[in-house]
């Protein structure tokens, strides 16, 4: 099983963050990476923290290598909850 996300609970107020961008790990020891993004998968790279922006670039940049493409879902109403909504890197 997957590790937790890289995102941070204080990175995503609920009110403001209502769906994430996640790159799944594909080794499936390696940690997930989350990020704040709106319903079409754009993600606000002013509103990162430092460390968050360069582990989600370093995602963007080792998809298909080390992460899957990433799929936009909806911020979790509870623990470990994620609907997938978009897959951006489907044809």
């Amino acid at each position: 099983m997957n590790t937790p996300s890289v995102l941070p609970r204080a990175a995503c107020d609920p009110a403001a963050c209502a769906y994430l961008l996640r790159f799944l790990s594909h080794d499936g020891r390696g940690q997930d990476v989350t990020v704040p993004c709106d319903e079409a998968g754009n993600v606000d790279m002013n509103a990162l923290t430092e460390h968050l922006r360069n582990t989600y670039l370093g995602a963007r940049a080792m998809v298909g290598r080390d992460y899957s493409c990433p799929t936009v879902q909806t911020a979790p109403s509870g623990p470990d909850h994620h609907e997938p909504l978009l897959l951006p890197c489907a044809a």
